[in-house]
């Protein structure tokens, strides 16, 4: 549907304010905003809610700002508490199913797999997308095991019909590889969070996610 909420970008912003080289998290966001980023996930698991609220409140209005879409990682209350377009759910997370119920259909329900059945299992239960990693190695998926590569990112396309993104690894080097394998789009850390050009950057990556031309 034209215009729908559920129409997701190619680029998917994943926050870590630890990779932020000591910019405010805030800055960091609103510079890669600035650079065409249109969907940001809030993942700052260790702070305690009051300041993750916080944090999602002046986030929010910065995606508001820009329209961009705000996700927030697990926490089903902050999200629904700011407004927040949906949540992202990790695999140890509520159930998929749980979250739907709580947050109505509208609501964006990401959820993070590892493997082809759980990229089903998550289809099944009602997410809207998946992200499937690790595609290349990356020291913050490196307890999910080896990197799973390009085909096995084909077979997830394959398996199921909903938008998978690419996470893991993936940089200006490599990001073209990723979408001619058949991903929707790619999900991002540590190539926009610690670019020293956060918005130069995000225009870099958001244009060769974009492009028609990959060859």
């Amino acid at each position: 549907m034209t215009g729908s909420i559920k129409e997701l970008p190619v680029l998917y912003l994943i926050s870590d304010r630890l990779q932020s080289k000591n910019r405010p998290l805030a800055e960091v966001i609103e510079a890669s905003l600035k650079g065409g980023v249109r969907m940001v996930q809030l993942r700052e698991k260790d702070l305690p809610v009051r300041d993750l609220l916080r944090l999602a409140l002046e986030i929010k209005g910065l995606t508001v700002a820009y329209g961009a879409k705000l996700l927030v990682n697990d926490r089903i209350d902050v999200a629904l508490a700011v407004e927040a377009e949906g949540v992202h759910l990790p695999a140890s997370s509520f159930s998929v199913e749980d979250a739907r119920s709580v947050l109505g259909d509208d609501k964006i329900i990401g959820f993070s797999a590892h493997s082809i059945d759980e990229a089903k299992e998550a289809k099944s239960a009602g997410a809207d997308f998946v992200t499937f990693s690790p595609v290349y190695y990356t020291p913050s998926k490196a307890a999910y095991g080896e990197p799973q590569g390009l085909d096995r990112l084909k077979e997830v396309r394959d398996a199921i019909n909903i938008p998978v993104y690419g996470l893991g690894g993936i940089n200006v080097d490599n990001i073209k590889e990723v979408i001619r394998a058949g991903a929707h789009g790619v999900a991002l850390i540590s190539a926009i969070i610690g670019a020293k050009d956060i918005q130069g950057e995000s225009e870099r990556l958001v244009d060769l996610a974009s492009s028609k031309r990959l060859n």
